[in-house]
């Protein structure tokens, strides 16, 4: 394997190499923004856990077990999330080096490296379905029982009501 020392065939195999960068750039977006999510779901999970603790009504605490138990799975979908990005992260960087082996070195490894690029991108439409399905969970589980109590229906049919913090 001989190393090229022409410019134009080094610059062309960080052009084809750099493509998939932008991908990664969206995958670490998603990473950022789910971690967020997971944390604020830990913190949540905290206090449900230490009120349900300090509580002695069986109702209350009943629905702290409800709600601790959706937490659990929002928490799962969260982390299976980010392993699901970061599985594709890590498809989506050995593409990159195939590409720029197979460009600049005459490397022949297309078949791994579409393969690669296929299973990234198949990994980050699965950490697709699971953000999704965490926050049409999290949306599931709004719950206002003050507000409930206050217009005195039923869930379904309260209206939303958008009041501006004092």
């Amino acid at each position: 394997m001989a190393i090229p020392t022409d410019p134009s065939v080094i610059t062309h195999g960080i052009q084809l190499a750099v493509a998939p960068v932008f991908l990664l750039t969206a995958v670490s977006g998603m990473i950022g923004a789910v971690a967020g999510r997971l944390a604020r779901i830990i913190d949540r999970a905290r206090v449900v856990e230490d009120r349900a603790r300090a509580n002695n009504d069986p109702e209350y605490t009943a629905r702290a077990y409800a709600e601790l138990g959706d937490l659990r799975l929002r928490g799962r979908l969260a982390n299976g999330c980010i392993a699901l990005l970061t599985f594709c992260a890590f498809l989506i960087g050995i593409t990159i080096i195939l590409l720029f082996l197979g460009e600049t070195f005459d490397y022949q490894a297309n078949r791994l490296a579409i393969g690669g690029f296929l299973a990234g991108v198949a990994s980050f439409l699965l950490a697709l379905v699971c953000f999704l399905a965490e926050t049409v969970m999290a949306t599931r589980l709004l719950n206002f029982h003050m507000l409930q109590k206050e217009i005195g229906a039923n869930p379904a049919d309260t209206p939303l009501i958008v009041r501006e913090p004092k």
